[in-house]
């Protein structure tokens, strides 16, 4: 027998202006403009207002841990409670467009606002000059029709040189090849016809190109050098016969094998390690030049940290007056037909969006600034000179606390923006890090650890490298408990390979 019932809860969905906003937040710099172009161009509601020009700064305050492993987990399906107390910002009446006010719309705090925190850099987004040269295909291809190739070898030449990658390899195996060319150029051949004309690539320049490993990339280089001198000479046979003790640095192993001395096998080394292992990179290309654009601005004026925000953060945006006064028009009209509704309730909805997009970029603004302060507040005696032993250990929760702000917030902000310092640019997520008990009991940072850790491996003999055991002793008798796996965890982090692979002759 069915049953009717009722059951009562409660949800929380996330309104469109506060997804509008979390995608905001979480954007960078670099990416605002493009998105505000966009918004643009779909709102005719919305409009620049190029000619104002106000400028501010943010004063930074005296408001001050999840650790990196915070910042990989997905946050979209989160519930951003600080997003959730301000839905009233956001929030608009959609009673009848008979209860319409043109003046909400031309409020002169949106028109042209310029919001305080702004940076010194330019307002317009130049576009960097694009260097136009020649392609290392387009170089290769040349060489190739030097060759005397007839149709067919030429063919086959071509899909050589369009399958050598951006590195200067060929990783595709040759019967691959030879099944491409069959298939998509109709030109049955064998694999030993391929590898003819490949060994007349592997001539061209730069030295190295077309090779299909590193090996046989080294080998193609040191072939154009003098055979005659020693050095080059046991180079060779190094790389032919000894490749892999090479590549682990099992130098023993290699001297006994080819008869050398330790001073032999040095020189031989030395040649070796200069050798290009990416000949594709070293030809010329369409380039252009990637700047990273800073979201803060941080300066030590005389002791005192000043922080402010990339002006780009600062758009000059204004609710189009002659859009608004559509609605004042409607409102002295005395036709009241349903084409006329429909036509302001587009309006309506058009104006509405442009002030919530508006709303959206203030409260970006205010959010980036008030995290930020109160990173700077945590950190300020790192901030003062750049000095990595003095970071404090900080999570997410640390700055969640003080700003009173939800931990994905701070994440979304700390995780895709970076700061200007005087000592250089670095992402936000730079400054957080967990902590380690020193035998004082102090709490010290985990880069801290790590800044002590790279030192010693700086100073350590190149002959005869620590491995991680005494790695470990070294930093427990500096008062750091550590274990052996945390510093292989560090080690690896900082992309610092094993003792063996740091031995050097």
């Amino acid at each position: 027998m069915q049953k009717l019932g009722q059951i009562q809860t409660l949800t929380q969905k996330l309104s469109p202006q506060q997804i509008q906003f979390i995608k905001l937040l979480q954007i960078p710099t670099a990416e605002l403009q493009t998105r505000i172009e966009e918004e643009l161009s779909t709102n005719p509601a919305l409009e620049e207002a190029r000619n104002e020009d106000e400028f501010g700064e943010a004063e930074t305050n005296s408001d001050s841990e999840e650790t990196s492993d915070e910042f990989d987990e997905d946050l979209a399906g989160d519930i951003d409670n600080d997003v959730l107390d301000n839905e009233d910002d956001y929030s608009k009446d959609k009673e009848s467009i008979e209860e319409i006010s043109v003046g909400e719309y031309l409020n002169d705090d949106d028109i042209g606002y310029k919001m305080q925190g702004d940076g010194p850099m330019a307002d317009e987004d130049k576009e960097m000059p694009i260097r136009m040269e020649d392609s290392l295909i387009d170089s290769l291809m040349e060489q190739l029709e030097y060759l005397d190739l007839d149709e067919r070898e030429f063919a086959i030449g071509a899909q050589l040189v369009g399958s050598i990658d951006n590195e200067g390899y060929i990783r595709r195996e040759l019967e691959g090849i030879v099944n491409d060319l069959a298939f998509t150029q109709n030109i049955e051949t064998e694999v030993h016809e391929v590898e003819q004309i490949l060994r007349r690539i592997q001539t061209f320049d730069p030295a190295g190109i077309a090779a299909r490993s590193l090996q046989e990339c080294l080998e193609l280089q040191l072939k154009r050098k003098e055979q005659d001198h020693p050095d080059v000479y046991n180079a060779l046979r190094i790389i032919c016969l000894c490749f892999e003790e090479f590549t682990k640095k099992h130098y023993p192993k290699i001297e006994k094998r080819l008869d050398i001395t330790e001073e032999e096998l040095k020189d031989a080394v030395n040649v070796i390690i200069k050798l290009n292992p990416k000949p594709g990179e070293s030809g010329t290309t369409y380039t252009k030049t990637q700047y990273v654009v800073p979201d803060f601005l941080l300066k030590n004026s005389s002791g005192k940290l000043e922080l402010s925000l990339n002006s780009r953060n600062a758009p000059d945006l204004k609710i189009s007056r002659s859009f608004a006064e559509m609605l004042d028009t409607y409102e002295k009209s005395s036709k009241r037909d349903k084409s006329m509704k429909q036509a302001v309730t587009f309006v309506k909805q058009k104006l509405d969006a442009a002030k919530w997009f508006i709303d959206a970029i203030k409260q970006r603004q205010q959010t980036l600034l008030k995290t930020m302060n109160a990173i700077v507040d945590y950190q300020y005696e790192y901030f003062l000179e750049g000095d990595e032993s003095r970071l404090r250990p900080m999570i997410l929760k640390d700055i969640a606390t003080k700003i009173s702000m939800d931990i994905s917030t701070v994440s979304r902000v700390a995780n895709s923006k970076s700061v200007q310092t005087d000592f250089g640019i670095y992402p936000l997520k730079y400054f957080f890090s967990e902590s380690i008990t020193t035998d004082s009991g102090e709490d010290v940072s985990s880069k801290e650890v790590k800044y002590i850790l790279k030192e010693i491996i700086e100073g350590e003999s190149k002959r005869k490298p620590y491995s991680d055991d005494k790695l470990e002793k070294m930093l427990n008798d500096k008062g750091y408990n550590i274990a052996r796996r945390t510093v292989a965890k560090y080690r690896e982090q900082m992309n610092i390979p094993v003792a063996r692979l740091r031995k050097e002759l």
